[in-house]
């Protein structure tokens, strides 16, 4: 059995993040956490600067002192700085170098592998997919990620990254992200922020070939009806404050409560609980393969 919490969006330090830190104790201290991971975001607004930068103890260290567990965690567009442009590589190089500070933040690469039991995870780094001419940017993740996954032969295959490929948040569905209302057409302006090399990335190289991806961005909490080619679709953005939900996409569940996301894979079930942030169960689903 393997089980992890996943939770995003959470570095502010705030109150909502030290109760939901506080409920992600209790939860691992009940049913039991293998590791946790952070799904980008996990410094606002805009990273930190450098490995003895303040927010490490007020958005890291405090809010999760109670999880014995250690935390693998993606970057989100905040991370990379520019207050969430993400244009400051060296702000997620800071991320990647704590890793040898605190042996309890995981970040060993801007995009890595790692196994436990039998499930390997791929964290992947969705903002290099903003990079570059036609999204360029992205190509030693596509590279990497598209190998590690066809040389895998866990049972499970999970993918994590911050940019949602289908979301009911503010930010959207990717190649649709943060879109306006423009002569009756959703378009997102500047067009290059659509997140269409989002979505070619993860059309190409995760959908179909890992069995669940796990992201963040949008502050809520998710189960998308919709799968890509297969592969389930979460969001767990709920991690220390909320935005709002539509019905773009149909959903199993969603909520703008606070709360993350508790995994159990069991054998060939995998088992989803979102935990609001008193630590009180606000859904639960599980599917076979």
């Amino acid at each position: 059995m393997v089980r992890f919490v996943a939770l995003g969006d959470v570095g502010k330090g705030n109150a909502g993040q030290l109760a939901v830190g506080a409920a992600v104790g209790t939860v691992c201290a009940a049913r039991g956490c293998d590791f946790a991971v952070l799904l980008g975001d996990n410094f606002y607004p805009t990273g930190v600067s450098s490995v003895t930068d303040p927010q490490w103890q007020t958005a890291f260290v405090t809010p999760y002192a109670t999880v014995n567990a250690p935390f693998y965690a993606v970057l989100g567009n905040h991370d990379y700085g520019g207050d969430g442009a993400g244009y400051e590589a060296n702000k997620a190089d800071v991320q990647v170098a704590y890793s040898q500070t605190n042996p309890k933040w995981r970040l060993p690469a801007v995009h890595y592998r790692f196994t436990q039991g039998h499930a390997e995870f791929f964290a992947l780094d969705t903002n290099r997919s903003f990079w570059g001419p036609n999204g360029s940017g992205d190509g030693q993740t596509r590279a990497d990620i598209s190998a590690w996954l066809n040389s895998s032969t866990a049972t499970w295959k999970i993918a994590l990254g911050h940019h949602p490929y289908r979301s009911n948040g503010p930010h959207g569905n990717a190649g649709n992200y943060d879109c306006r209302e423009v002569l009756g057409r959703c378009v997102a302006l500047p067009l290059f922020t659509d997140g269409r090399h989002v979505k070619d990335f993860l059309d190409t190289i995760v959908c179909g070939r890992a069995d669940v991806y796990l992201s963040g961005h949008d502050h809520s909490l998710q189960w998308l009806t919709p799968t890509c080619n297969g592969t389930q679709l979460l969001v767990s953005g709920g991690g220390a404050s909320a935005t709002t939900v539509d019905m773009k996409n149909p959903v199993h569940f969603q909520t703008t409560d606070l709360g993350f996301l508790y995994v159990e894979l069991n054998g060939r079930t995998f088992t989803g609980t979102f935990y609001g942030e008193t630590g009180n169960v606000l859904f639960t689903r599980s599917f076979t393969k």
